[in-house]
């Protein structure tokens, strides 16, 4: 439970770094802090753009969904789960394309970190901890909150990004997220 919440606030604090930022470095420490890895998050550098930053988001999101999955895929008691778990298998795997694919259209390109953030990897060692029914419980929790929270970084950065190709990226793949948070909460 405890990493649920660690987990939880991580994509909350990444989703807010997400929204519109100074794409400069500017001069005043606490305007360009960036958040520290205290609850988890990679650190980022004080210069990273909010592209970047959703990026990144965007990418360790994916990571966490495609690495949760795969766990699933072979320790998941429930056929339900299982399924899900292929599905956002294949999901993430072509959303991560499509962040490749947006975040080479920026300009300048951005390239997206390929990284969990530390609680997104002590989730992942907890999930692999756990068998049989409670594995499976753990899992559908984790993905309903990820998916909320990836939910919540897309639709701020559809709406105040700054480089239209992500902005066009978070904004298509809204509909899709909100899918998958529906399918997680009936697991």
């Amino acid at each position: 439970m405890k990493h649920s919440v660690f987990l939880t606030l991580s994509f909350a604090a990444l989703s807010l770094a997400g929204c519109k930022q100074e794409a400069t470095p500017t001069a005043d420490p606490a305007a360009s802090a960036m958040p520290s890895d205290d609850l988890g998050m990679a650190p980022a550098s004080p210069a990273a753009s909010a592209g970047q930053t959703f990026a990144d988001t965007a990418a360790a999101s994916d990571m966490f969904e495609i690495e949760s999955s795969k766990l699933a895929a072979s320790k998941a008691q429930s056929d339900k789960v299982k399924r899900f778990a292929e599905q956002m298998i294949k999901a993430h795997t072509a959303s991560t394309e499509k962040l490749k694919t947006a975040a080479d259209a920026a300009s300048p390109a951005i390239t997206p970190a390929a990284q969990m953030t530390s609680m997104q990897q002590q989730a992942l060692s907890d999930l692999n901890a756990k068998s049989g029914a409670a594995f499976d419980t753990a899992y559908a929790k984790v993905q309903v909150d990820a998916h909320q929270m990836a939910l919540d970084a897309l639709k701020a950065y559809s709406s105040t990004g700054d480089v239209p190709s992500l902005k066009t990226f978070a904004t298509e793949l809204v509909p899709t997220v909100t899918g998958h948070l529906n399918m997680a909460k009936g697991l």
